[in-house]
């Protein structure tokens, strides 16, 4: 019997916003989930399955897994982020949180979510994608290093991000199709070494779980359909097993029709790269080989979130808020010395491998993942912030979760979010953003080098300013969203206060008209001189491209 014509692939969000960009816990391996599946199976009575509560998830995770309590928040809420998208209730979550007078109450709040189990097992199972391999390592593949220097702009990558890599994330479901079906297997069919058996059945709610990590379509539609569908579509029976009598799935019949059906993902990065349309947001700097690549998916549908990958913008300015923008998972690699406004908002953005610039971002409704960059900075508003491998960077944030500091940084600095854009706070909306809570000031350490906190440091009130957008938008925010902390607040006045006292000496002096007008040549002089030292005059001669105004940001 022919194949039914069926095209899966394994989606990108759970392993792009949904893993962490590290190895996971000893205790996350999969002898320990399927015990985790068998234990919550058991314990449907107490809040553990089909839905597994806050509670419960603490007392396996700290109990059983010997997870801290941080660590066991941080994959709940993770989980539970990923797939709560609407903004509305994003904001009375925030709302909700941000009143909590305490860490009872705090805790109380806590208590009123749960997540699917069987969909949160495998999300518990995918973080092994970045597990590092010793066997691999040894061979040359990879290297557990936790800081590597970022190779030169010409250079090629020695190692590819598994988070965005959409051939890495087909490759880990085939390898470990078997044992992630079994851990949704139910406890009786497994045999006494927690396998399956040829005669196991896969019940239909199984098969909805794994519609978290597969969807696909029917013969070459663009509508996209999750894999539960595709799997009770008629002609697929024959192949994966299904009878309406026990409304179950064959496993071994269902793990071959998918292995069969599993193809490359078309919006993925791969297809993105080979196949989507180019962008011209970036000129070309005289001078100079390296060419600044942009591109974006061309086939996007509403289930999808659109993709825009950016390189090797070098020393130049780019602005942009565009409606390719809004709600894309953004990938910024290899911009050395530019300055990069992307004023839409967007689901994700990762940074890496960039030097010397300046990134000023939309609101960001997941994680803006920053690995191997040197001496940058980055303004944001986002739900989950991640550094790995950084040296010497600057994260100006508004925050609702603690940021984490992931293997391999060195002179890290936290500063309070301190710029806006008319639509900022409408863009803030869009993503469900508050301004409370606001966490930038509390980071969490999930590495090794976890109980050594000189790894960061909060930027002092005297080396903080605030930042101007210098472009022209309509929208209505005048000011920064949640204002500033009284200490940097602070510091801005006492600053403010001193040019005002020198203007006043200045006008005070009695200086004669030449005397005035050779005082304004060295004070320009000496302007010029700093402009210089500082870089600053590269980015204000680069916020002046041929023929294009101020309002170049809103194109």
């Amino acid at each position: 019997m022919a194949a039914a014509p069926v095209r899966l692939w394994v989606k990108t969000e759970p392993f792009l916003v949904g893993a962490l960009p590290a190895p996971p816990p000893a205790r996350l391996s999969p002898h320990y989930l399927r015990k985790m599946a068998a234990y919550a199976r058991g314990r449907a009575a107490e809040g553990c399955f089909p839905r597994l509560w806050w509670p419960r998830w603490r007392h396996i995770a700290c109990g059983k897994l010997q997870l801290g309590r941080g660590l066991a928040w941080l994959y709940f809420e993770l989980f539970h982020s990923l797939l709560r998208r609407d903004p509305p209730r994003r904001l009375e979550w925030a709302e909700a949180e941000a009143a909590c007078a305490s860490a009872d109450e705090l805790e109380r709040e806590r208590s009123k979510l749960s997540v699917d189990t069987l969909q949160f097992l495998l999300f518990l199972y995918i973080q092994q994608v970045n597990k590092v391999s010793l066997r691999a390592s040894l061979i040359g593949e990879e290297w557990p290093s936790p800081r590597t220097k970022s190779p030169s702009l010409t250079g090629k990558s020695a190692s590819e991000n598994k988070n965005w890599n959409d051939q890495d994330h087909r490759a880990f479901v085939q390898s470990h199709l078997s044992d992630m079906l079994e851990l949704l297997l139910e406890p009786e069919p497994l045999t006494a070494s927690s396998h399956s058996t040829h005669s196991s059945l896969v019940s239909y709610e199984a098969v909805c779980a794994l519609s978290f990590l597969i969807e696909g379509t029917v013969n070459k539609s663009r509508t996209v359909h999750p894999l539960h569908e595709l799997a009770l579509w008629q002609p697929c029976h024959g192949q994966n097993g299904y009878s309406k009598v026990s409304k179950a799935f064959s496993f071994p019949k269902l793990e071959s029709w998918l292995r069969s059906c599993l193809t490359t993902n078309p919006f993925g990065m791969t297809a993105c790269l080979k196949s989507g349309k180019k962008l011209a947001w970036a000129q070309q700097v005289e001078g100079t080989t390296r060419r600044a690549k942009i591109a974006c998916n061309t086939c996007v549908v509403p289930e999808v979130f659109p993709m825009v990958i950016m390189s090797q913008v070098y020393k130049q300015t780019l602005a942009k808020s565009s409606d390719t923008l809004v709600g894309a998972h953004v990938r910024i690699h290899r911009c050395n010395e530019s300055f990069i406004y992307l004023l839409s908002p967007l689901r994700s953005v990762t940074i890496e491998k960039c030097r010397n610039s300046t990134f000023i971002l939309g609101p960001v409704q997941a994680s803006v993942h920053v690995h191997s960059c040197d001496n940058i900075k980055v303004i944001v508003v986002c739900h989950r912030l991640c550094l790995s491998s950084t040296a010497g960077c600057t994260f100006y944030i508004l925050t609702p979760t603690q940021p984490l500091i992931l293997s391999g940084n060195q002179a890290v600095s936290f500063a309070p979010f301190h710029t806006h854009y008319p639509m900022l706070e409408d863009h803030m909306a869009q993503v469900g953003l508050a301004t409370l809570p606001n966490y930038w000031d509390s980071p969490m350490l999930v590495c090794k080098e976890s109980s050594d906190t000189s790894v960061f440091r909060l930027l002092p009130p005297s080396d903080f300013y605030t930042f101007v957008i210098p472009f022209e938008m309509e929208g209505d925010t005048t000011e920064t969203p949640g204002g500033l902390p009284h200490t940097y607040q602070k510091a801005l006045s006492q600053r403010e206060q001193k040019v005002q006292i020198w203007q006043k000496t200045v006008k005070e002096a009695g200086l004669t008209k030449d005397q005035r007008k050779q005082f304004q040549m060295l004070v320009e002089n000496k302007f010029y001189e700093w402009l210089v030292q500082t870089g600053n005059r590269q980015q204000l001669d680069s916020l002046v491209p041929p023929a294009v105004g101020s309002k170049q940001a809103a194109g």
